[in-house]
């Protein structure tokens, strides 16, 4: 009952036709043929040149980006600090309700 029940293969039936006979080849060695040499394509625009605006521009947006990720930074440091302190108040508060609590018993 709980046996699995595989299946037969079904035999072929009609004519089959025999395996195809692969004849070796044999491997006749010439002369190497010298690979050409790659040629690098000429460039098709110029190398990017910085002009002196280029330059500021570049500074400015660097000093933007590292002054809004320092913001991002500081001010996740700002709200893991404030949840601590806040959850050490509430211990404390805790703490003392129940020190209270046991010493009117």
């Amino acid at each position: 009952m709980f046996r699995p029940k595989l299946p037969t293969m079904p035999q072929p039936t009609g004519l089959t036709t025999p395996p195809a006979v692969i004849q070796p080849t044999t491997i006749t060695s010439g002369a190497p043929v010298p690979q050409p040499i790659p040629v690098a394509p000429a460039p098709s625009r110029p190398a990017v040149q910085l002009t002196p605006g280029t330059a500021l521009a570049l500074v400015g947006g660097g000093t933007a980006v590292v002054l809004v990720v320092g913001a991002v930074l500081v001010s996740l440091l700002l709200a893991v600090a404030i949840t601590g302190a806040s959850v050490a108040v509430c211990a404390v508060v805790l703490r003392s309700l129940l020190a209270s609590d046991a010493k009117r018993r």
